[in-house]
């Protein structure tokens, strides 16, 4: 089983302002994100990660940064990892709008009750549904070259994670709408061969030791089937 966890990048100035950044550059994690991404890296830094990939956008760059260097404290050799294809979705004309003026275009209602069929406008804009098609490539392939025993961070933005997630309860992708992924929140997921299992959404402070790979001593004993425990099981903390 490879468990990806999902990790949103910390508040921004511009989510504060309430514009939608997209893909404009220089937008940073304010004091706010930066003390958020702190807490998260030290809570993560318990588990040893095989990767850190991340949007190549700044405020992931940030992020995911304060992640491999508290792995490095930990002792663990990481390098930053950035793939294209967790980057934001791309608003086209709609970047660097205010989002209470967006509220007020007729694309708003699409984007809320039919995302699948929502098309950003502009020569740069694309559709929901190419973003979730891009991202969930990116995680599937990121999770074939790491391996199934591997637990790694994605980093990315909040629509992107909210597509992911989608896929992984096998939602369809108008219905992504009513998950919420708040900044720096982890949302975790472990793919086996027969589907995904989603593990946590929107975590913004649990525990993190469940996330921790089996010995191998134990690994038989999780040899983990892709069958969901009937009845729900004794959790993940279970001995």
């Amino acid at each position: 089983m490879t468990t990806v966890i999902l990790l949103r990048h910390g508040r921004t100035t511009a989510n504060t302002a309430g514009v939608l950044a997209g893909w404009t550059p220089g937008v940073q994690l304010d004091e706010t994100g930066q003390g958020q991404v702190a807490a998260v890296a030290q809570r993560l830094s318990a588990v040893p990660l095989a990767a850190v990939v991340s949007s190549p956008l700044e405020r992931c760059q940030q992020t995911a940064g304060v992640v491999v260097e508290a792995q490095r404290a930990a002792g663990r050799e990481l390098e930053l990892r950035t793939d294209d294809r967790l980057g934001e979705a791309r608003y086209g004309d709609w970047t660097g709008r205010p989002i209470k003026e967006l509220a007020k275009e007729p694309l708003w209602k699409v984007v809320q009750q039919h995302p699948s069929a929502a098309v950003f406008p502009g020569d740069e804009g694309e559709g929901l549904a190419q973003t979730q098609a891009r991202a969930v490539a990116a995680v599937r392939e990121w999770n074939a070259t790491l391996g199934p025993d591997a637990v790694w961070v994605a980093c990315s933005h909040g629509d992107v994670i909210k597509a992911v997630l989608a896929d992984a309860f096998g939602m369809h992708l108008d219905s992504f709408q009513r998950i919420v992924v708040d900044p720096a929140s982890i949302s975790v997921v472990t793919y086996t061969d027969t589907r995904p299992f989603v593990v946590r959404v929107n975590d913004t402070g649990g525990d993190v030791a469940a996330l921790i790979p089996p010995t191998k001593k134990k690994r038989g004993r999780r040899a983990a089937s892709s069958d969901a425990v009937v009845g729900g099981g004794a959790g993940s903390g279970a001995a």
